[in-house]
């Protein structure tokens, strides 16, 4: 294959048959992992009922996110993709077998509501393991399998089967939940983590880049020194760590479906859907008009826009009003997805992809489970709707500073980004 022929196609990545398997192992653990989200904070919060318990779901996978996240690159950066990949989701397969089991209608009546809750924290924070080390692996992976000047068109794919799967799991999660119950979801997520499993087995294994020569805390301290000395790369990490951190509030939509909006499971659905949508339709817009011209003023731009969707969502009273400022959310979510990775996949020389890619994992993969848990406590202290405007507010503060402390990064376009490797 020719690759000055192809790599102007907007579909350019689509074309080598590894980078397919890669992204529907992608779709089907993502599209696994998103009903499973959706079923686990409304199955928790219909038991407890308190918004704090949703926050905790978010804590019970940050806490080991922190900690073993730069281990897990070390490993993922001298470990064979394929091999590991396999570990890591037959380590997920277990722990929704475990959820399965316990919410079948004969166990779960058995068991006190502290024991079934204190069961799903547990499996939650063991998942959370598993993806301290599937992140780096991915990231791994994809450079392996694509070549280095459609890393843009691949970045845009692969958020996109991301997002795509992100509509169509809470949508399934939410309507399978409403009518067949919590354990035939269940069986659903595991029929899916198994399809990624299989998707694994064609693509090729490839020996590793990095092989460790040095002790592991001096190869993890290389790691922290790259990330810190590239300004660009820490900026858009730290931008998207914060606004994710204050924008966390999508944690509580099940407080607003049940205690705002006085709706059921199917609109719940629908509302965790609805981000998901407006991101994949940016994305699949974006696949013919990059936003890499000026990336760092479109990173502002697009987060930015994120916090003020998240200011009109907490202050909607309307479902369907509610379900808009949830689609533009998704929407600027996804340009800032895209630019970041992007910028990543760039920057990142192929022996430390695994190593900076489990510190992204501290800044952003953290970042998503402690803001919920930082949108469920203030939910509890301030109001749901107080907690959800502070956070798009915060949101607001954190761009603006940021935009002065980088200025000299916002008229940058693609080729200065190149010429940065």
């Amino acid at each position: 294959m020719e690759l000055d022929a192809i790599k102007n196609d907007p579909y350019a990545a689509l074309r080598f048959p590894e980078f397919r398997a890669y992204l529907l192992m992608r779709f089907f653990l993502t599209f696994g992992y998103q009903i499973q989200a959706v079923v686990i904070g409304w199955y928790i919060y219909h038991l407890t009922k308190d918004p704090l318990s949703l926050g905790m779901i978010g804590l019970s996978e940050a806490i080991h996110a922190i900690g073993i996240a730069l281990y897990g690159g070390y490993v993922a950066d001298k470990s064979e993709k394929t091999k590991l990949l396999k570990v890591i989701i037959t380590g997920m397969f277990t722990c929704s077998l475990v959820l399965y089991l316990i919410t079948l209608p004969g166990l779960a009546s058995s068991l006190i509501t502290g024991h079934i809750v204190g069961i799903i924290y547990v499996m939650i924070f063991c998942i959370g393991i598993c993806r301290g080390f599937l992140g780096p692996a991915t990231f791994s992976l994809m450079s392996m399998i694509i070549p280095r000047e459609l890393y843009p068109n691949s970045s845009t794919w692969n958020s996109t089967g991301f997002q795509i799967a992100s509509i169509a799991g809470p949508a399934c999660g939410g309507l399978i939940y409403a009518y067949a119950g919590v354990s035939a979801t269940f069986l659903l997520i595991l029929a899916f983590m198994a399809l990624a499993f299989c998707c694994i087995l064609f693509i090729r294994k490839r020996p590793p880049v990095f092989m460790a020569k040095e002790n592991i805390f001096k190869s993890l301290s290389v790691g922290l020194k790259f990330v810190w000395g590239n300004k660009m790369m820490l900026g858009a990490m730290s931008l998207d760590m914060f606004s994710v951190f204050f924008g966390g509030a999508v944690a509580l939509i099940p407080v607003i479906a049940s205690e705002v909006l006085h709706v059921g499971a199917e609109q719940f659905g629908m509302m965790r859907a609805a981000p998901a949508l407006g991101a994949v339709l940016t994305m699949l817009f974006m696949a013919r008009h990059s936003p890499m011209n000026k990336p760092w003023r479109n990173l502002l731009f697009a987060v930015a826009g994120f916090g003020v969707s998240i200011i009109c969502y907490g202050l909607s009273t309307n479902f369907y009003l509610t379900l808009i400022f949830l689609f533009f959310e998704g929407v600027f979510d996804s340009v800032s997805v895209v630019i970041r990775s992007t910028i990543m996949q760039l920057l990142t020389p192929d022996d430390m992809r695994g190593r900076v890619s489990s510190v992204n994992s501290m800044f952003i993969g953290s970042s998503n489970e402690i803001g919920a848990f930082e949108s469920g406590l203030t939910a509890r202290l301030m109001g749901t709707v107080p907690a959800v405007v502070f956070g798009g507010t915060m949101t607001l503060i954190v761009v603006g500073a940021t935009y002065f402390k980088t200025k000299v990064l916002v008229p940058l376009g693609l080729r200065d980004i190149n010429e940065r490797k």
